[in-house]
C-alpha cells in the first residue's frame, strides 16, 4: 500500500483545502494518507478555525474567503469542514504538533479533538515520513 505525509504548515484556507482535497483524492485511490498540522497550519483544526480561515491572497478583509465560499458553494465543491470529514471517515491520520501547541501556548482544548488523531512532535512526523512513499509540504 502506498503511504503519504502531508506537513500543513499554513492556516489559509485554499492551503488547507489543497491539503485534503489531494489527501482524499490518495485515501480514494487505496492509499494512507497522515497529515501533520503544525504552526499556523494548527488554526484548521481549532474550533471554527477552517470556517474562519483566510485566503493566502487577495482575501481583503475576509471579503475573498466570503467570495471564494460562495464560488464554492455554487460549483458544488465541499466545504474544508466536510473535506475534513471525509478525510476522517476515509481513515486519514490527523496529527497535531505538540511542540508548535507548547510554542503558540495551545491547549488540546483548544483544538478540534474529534478530528485529531495523535498530539506528537517531530519524531512522530519523521516515523511517519520514513514509511511513506513520498511527502508534500503545504
Amino acid at each position: 500500500m502506498q503511504k503519504m505525509t502531508v506537513v500543513v504548515h499554513s492556516g489559509e484556507l485554499d492551503k488547507i483545502m489543497s491539503a485534503l482535497i489531494i489527501g482524499n483524492g490518495f485515501l480514494a485511490m487505496g492509499g494512507e494518507v497522515t497529515l501533520f498540522f503544525t504552526f499556523w497550519g494548527l488554526r484548521g483544526l481549532m474550533k471554527g478555525g477552517l470556517k474562519k480561515a483566510p485566503l493566502s491572497k487577495m482575501n481583503w478583509g475576509g471579503i475573498g474567503s466570503w467570495m471564494m465560499r460562495r464560488k464554492m458553494k455554487q460549483k458544488k465543491v465541499a466545504p474544508a469542514e466536510r473535506l475534513m470529514e471525509d478525510f476522517r471517515e476515509l481513515g486519514g491520520r490527523v496529527v497535531a504538533c505538540e511542540m508548535t501547541m507548547e510554542i503558540m501556548g495551545l491547549s488540546r482544548e483548544k483544538l478540534r479533538g474529534e478530528w485529531i488523531d495523535d498530539y506528537g512532535t517531530v519524531g512522530v512526523y519523521v516515523q511517519e515520513t520514513l514509511k511513506a512513499d513520498r511527502t508534500l509540504f503545504i
